[in-house]
């Protein structure tokens, strides 16, 4: 099926997505490719000058801390007891009795903790600069026993610049997120949990190699609700294996009931990170990335969704939970009315900020202003070059001047917030946004009717349907 035909076919029951006859132009076909081929979204933003070399990043990001503000810090525990056929990340499958697979996981606590007192030796100024959120994500990492996330958030407490205004957030699955685990979390001052539910269908769970059910889904949310998180997120994925359009607004449906506080959005992605190094991709593909195996399971009667079921589903989270109040930013992060945006994301990509942010542990990406680095996915090579007392960073690419400005451009458009001029100006020296080659870019995109320009209020405002592209946009124009 070509992407024009792949595009048009839709649920007939719900509307078709005003997008579409955007993305049926011809002038708009690169956008049309780059959202068949690599729809998900970008994590990394590549810098222009490769293989500069970690030290270089380690360099830069020591500059950066000198006057910094809040950083982003995570810690990554990449345990999982299974592997979803949709994952591409580096994960550690650790499986068997209880006791062998808490003694794996507390391994893999013990060499992000060996790992991240190699981050403060070669960058000192982490220890003084002040963690604006601090993530512990995984893999699984609510896998691990309750001394080892209090040995872990400790750790983390005493050797970096965590202060009162600090953000705690831990990842898990339903299964995972007990409420014993949850009430230690609140114990030890977190108050953030974000859960990878991605669907509260049984069958599409099923076949996406999720081990986890619709009620277990329900019951870790009743139990944050009881035990008074103040923000807990939900991941929902769509575009999966017979998933409808119908399946997604019973998803939004079992949301709106718990009145969670921030929702992800993503779209299904099967296209390599390594390809585009717009994520980490770890040393082995996912199951649903084989085109057989995928085409072998439409012979058998399962159906993938279209772009244009795609883009349905997009629609009815994204109107269905708008019209409830919540708002989208940045792209595909949902907050509550009464919850200000994600703490994390703000740090890392508005305009006025766009901070630092340091990745402990396998597979981690790390980002300063002028260059960015990422961590050994292969568990073995880590292993190998923490236990020797190599900091495991293994590549790294460096952003030129107009690089630069692309660059944070690319992050401000993702917040679906309108541009300002005042300050790009101020970051870059006097240029503006309406200088070449961005002014001549802006002008086209206008045309098309991505995005409005008003040059006298110095501001630039993606249209609606430039908010649903705005992934497309930021890596084919920019």
């Amino acid at each position: 099926m070509d992407a024009l035909e792949s595009l048009r076919r839709t649920d007939p029951d719900h509307p078709r997505p005003a997008v579409l006859g955007v993305l049926e132009r011809p002038e708009n076909h690169r956008l049309l490719e780059y959202v068949v081929h690599d729809p998900f979204g970008s994590h990394v933003f590549p810098g222009d000058i490769p293989d500069v070399g970690p030290d270089r990043f380690l360099d830069d990001l020591t500059t950066q801390l000198a006057g910094t503000r809040p950083i982003h810090l995570w810690a990554y525990i990449p345990t999982c007891s299974y592997r979803c056929r949709f994952c591409q990340y580096p994960v550690v499958i650790v499986k068997g009795p209880e006791q062998v697979t808490r003694d794996k996981v507390d391994r893999w606590v013990d060499l992000n903790i060996r790992e991240a007192r190699l981050w403060l030796e070669r960058v000192p100024g982490l220890r003084e600069a002040p963690v604006g959120e601090f993530n512990v994500f995984g893999g699984t990492p609510s896998l691990m026993g309750l001394d080892a996330v209090s040995r872990l958030l400790g750790f983390y407490r005493e050797n970096f610049g965590f202060g009162p205004d600090t953000t705690i957030r831990f990842e898990g699955d339903p299964t995972t997120l007990t409420p014993a685990l949850l009430s230690r979390l609140r114990e030890l001052g977190c108050d953030k949990v974000s859960c990878g539910v991605q669907s509260f269908d049984d069958h599409v769970l099923g076949l996406s190699g999720r081990e986890h059910t619709e009620a277990e889904c329900h019951d870790f949310l009743d139990s944050t609700e009881r035990l008074g998180f103040d923000w807990v997120t939900v991941d929902l994925m769509y575009g999966l294996l017979d998933q409808t359009v119908d399946s997604v607004v019973r998803d939004r449906e079992q949301i709106l009931r718990h009145r969670v506080p921030g929702v992800v959005c993503t779209k299904l992605h099967l296209r390599s990170y390594a390809d585009t190094r717009t994520g980490v991709a770890g040393d082995r593909p996912a199951a649903w990335q084989f085109a057989g195996y995928r085409a072998r399971l439409a012979e058998n009667g399962h159906h993938w969704p279209t772009l244009g079921e795609q883009y349905q589903m997009r629609e009815v989270l994204a109107s269905g939970l708008g019209e409830q109040g919540y708002g989208e930013h940045p792209t595909m992060y949902f907050h509550r009315a009464d919850k200000a945006p994600e703490t994390w994301k703000a740090i890392m990509v508005d305009q006025d900020r766009q901070d630092a942010e340091v990745a402990i542990g396998l597979g981690g990406s790390s980002s300063c202003r002028r260059s960015e680095a990422m961590t050994e996915v292969n568990a073995l090579r880590y292993i190998e070059m923490v236990e020797n007392s190599v900091l495991p960073l293994t590549s790294a690419t460096r952003f030129g001047d107009q690089a630069t400005q692309a660059r944070a451009i690319k992050m401000a458009l993702s917040t679906l917030q309108p541009l300002r001029d005042d300050l790009h100006r101020e970051r870059f020296g006097g240029a503006s946004l309406f200088d070449d080659p961005w002014g001549e870019r802006f002008d086209g995109l206008e045309r098309r009717g991505l995005l409005a320009t008003d040059r006298r209020a110095g501001t630039v405002r993606l249209t609606p349907p430039g908010e649903v592209l705005v992934e497309a946009i930021m890596n084919t124009e920019f």
